[in-house]
Order: C-alpha cells, then structure tokens, then sequence
C-alpha cells in the first residue's frame, strides 16, 4: 500500500469519528465506564492489600535475654538479631521499660509502686520482613547466643499471611472478568458501530477497494476512539479517586483507612487503561468488521 493511501485512509478514519458523531460518542461512554469500574476495583484491592500488609507488618516477635546479662550485654545480643534473615528490626526494651509498660496495661495501679525490675528480662520486640516466614525466623533466632525465650503469635501471622492470599486470587479472579465483560460490552458497541455503515462497506467492496483499503480506516477509528476512552476514564477516575481521599480524610480522623495517594498507582494506571483503550479499540474494530466483508 502507497504511503499517501495510508495517509489519506487515516485521514479517513478520523473523519469517520465526526462523521458518526452519536455511535463513537456511545463507544467512547461505554469504554469510559468499563474502564472505570475496573480501575476503581483495582484502586480499592490494591488499597486493601496494602492495609493488610501494613497490619501484618504490627505482628511482633518478642526475644527474651538471658536474665543474667547486663544492659550491655543485653544490647549486644541485638546486633546478632539483626543479622537473622528476614529480620527487619529489633528494638531493645530494658527490664525498667518493660515494668514501666506493664503498669501502664494496668492502668497504673499503685499496687506496682515500687515494684523492683530486676525479676524481668531485658527483651528485643522483633518486626519481621515476611510474617509468612515467622517460622524459620524463629527457629533461627533460638540459635542466637544469649536469647532465652522467644513469644510470637504464630497463628495471627498465619491469618494475615492467608487473609493477603485471598486478596490476591480474589483481585485477579474478580479484575479478570470485569476486563472480560468489559470487552464483550465494548466488543458489543464497536459491532453496533460497523453495522451502522454496512452500506458503506458494501459499496466500498463492489467498487473494487480491497479489504486492508476498508479495514485500516475503521482501525485507526476504533483506535483513536479507545485511546480517548481510555484517556477521560484515567482522568474522571484520578478526580474521583482524589476526591475519596479527601473526604476520607475528613471523616477518618482516626486514620484507620491509610489510602495510598494516587501518584503511586500512575504507572500501574496509565499501562493498564492505554493496554486496555489499544486491544479495544483495534482489536474490537478489526474483529467487528470481519463480518461485513463477505458481499
């Protein structure tokens, strides 16, 4: 094909869009819906996941020292601690920082006044890197000389480790058919589209045009029109998503829904809608005007 015919069939396909003002309007507002809702979804999932690994992040391992060790020593052993895998910190607690804790649990009972520390152990409150792996870490942290005895809520790492799983496959499973439905609603418009202009086609096809001449002025079309959709919807959904955290922030005066701001999801955003807007837009238009051009 002549390099001015390509020109002149873009030229084509963009005139197509003004020229049927109301179906590429129609397919415009329903690639931006589409959009939206499965953007959306995978704000809040991502947001969610998120939380739950920032909760999963407050399970603590405590690590007892040997009661016989100084304040020295005891800070010593810290240095071994961190050098465990999978260790993301540790954070010494001495014997009068732990009586002091104690007390305060119990509402600063007078009954504890005077109270010697002496009996308690210094300790080390231990976050880990992957909660998953509290297991080993802990089998590892035993070898560790000094360390005595080690608490960890075994079974709250293993409901946040299993909670995430779920997110996870609930993300995938449930974004996966939205884009599927998405697609053959979309797939659907686009189809509406060509058969609005079957006349077109057809006497495009008897005059002798042949099928790549018809086919790359309703691809460009469907192109341009998805790149559009996919473009407002990134924008309606940045508005949107902005104007949640701002309302959130109003009313969580607890802060007890951390969302992310929406900078940190515009990489993930803007490849997703342009994938999403491409594969619609000329893979809808291409498939959809298959059927017409059998005259």
């Amino acid at each position: 094909m002549k390099i001015n015919n390509i020109g002149y069939l873009m030229k084509e396909g963009i005139r197509g869009i003004f020229l049927h003002g109301f179906m590429s309007f129609a397919a415009v507002c329903v690639t931006v819906a589409c959009l939206l809702i499965v953007g959306g979804f995978s704000c809040l999932m991502y947001n969610l996941s998120i939380m739950v690994e920032d909760l999963n992040k407050t399970n603590q391992v405590m690590v007892y020292v040997d009661e016989n060790y100084t304040d020295a020593e005891a800070r010593s052993v810290g240095t071994l601690i961190n050098k465990v895998d999978n260790v993301f910190q540790a954070t010494f607690v001495s014997r009068e920082e732990a009586l002091e804790d104690f007390v305060a649990d119990h509402g600063g009972d007078s009954a504890f006044v005077g109270v010697d520390a002496n009996p308690l152990r210094h300790r080390f409150v231990v976050l880990l890197e992957d909660n998953s792996l509290i297991e080993q870490t802990v089998a590892q942290l035993q070898k560790v000389e000094g360390v005595v005895k080690i608490s960890a809520a075994y079974e709250l790492a293993q409901g946040f480790t299993t909670l995430q799983d779920v997110l996870h496959i609930a993300s995938i499973a449930v974004i996966g058919v939205l884009l599927l439905v998405s697609l053959l609603i979309i797939s659907n418009t686009v189809k509406l589209a060509m058969y609005d202009r079957r006349d077109e086609i057809a006497i495009m096809k008897m005059v002798g045009a042949t099928n790549g001449f018809i086919r790359l002025p309703y691809v460009v079309e469907g192109f341009t029109l998805g790149m559009i959709g996919a473009g407002l919807a990134f924008g309606v959904l940045w508005l949107l998503y902005d104007a949640l955290l701002g309302r959130l922030a109003s009313v969580d005066t607890l802060q007890l829904l951390n969302f992310v701001p929406f900078q940190e999801l515009l990489l993930p955003m803007i490849s997703i809608f342009c994938a999403a807007g491409l594969f619609v837009g000329i893979v809808g238009s291409w498939t959809s005007i298959r059927k017409f051009m059998d005259v």
